[in-house]
């Protein structure tokens, strides 16, 4: 779904319930310097953004200034490509066959179990629904 909106940078969506996704998004704010304003889901206008909440409470999020939505390790690539320094190459990368498979198969693993990483706590959990689905991001 596009979405035309005023808004001049990207936005990047996470769970801000979730406190391995959130010092993840921390540390790339911190050390990457994406170009975009990263807000958690719960307090984003979803609707205005052209975003399901299923799919937020799913994966990470990527939205552009004219609604364009990627999610999962496509949201990674774009925050990568928007970073500083060398790591736009690295997203560009996970843009490209076959790293682009692996990068989603690793996301999927990733998030199905940010619960027990680092900084994961209960509240990390997926819902079952998401836990359990094969959907593509």
């Amino acid at each position: 779904m596009q979405r035309r909106t005023t808004r001049r940078q990207p936005v990047l969506v996470y769970d801000g319930d979730c406190a391995f996704c959130t010092s993840s998004v921390r540390f790339a704010e911190r050390r990457l310097r994406p170009r975009c304003e990263a807000t958690p889901w719960q307090f984003a206008d979803l609707a205005r953004l052209g975003v399901a909440q299923q799919r937020a409470e799913r994966e990470v999020l990527w939205v552009t200034p004219a609604g364009s939505v990627h999610g999962g390790a496509q949201a990674v690539a774009k925050l990568l490509m928007s970073s500083r320094g060398g790591w736009p190459v690295v997203g560009a990368l996970l843009t490209l066959p076959p790293v682009r498979w692996a990068a989603h198969a690793a996301y999927r693993v990733i998030a199905r179990n940010r619960q027990r990483l680092p900084g994961g706590t209960a509240a990390c959990a997926l819902p079952s629904s998401a836990r359990n689905s094969r959907q593509p991001s």
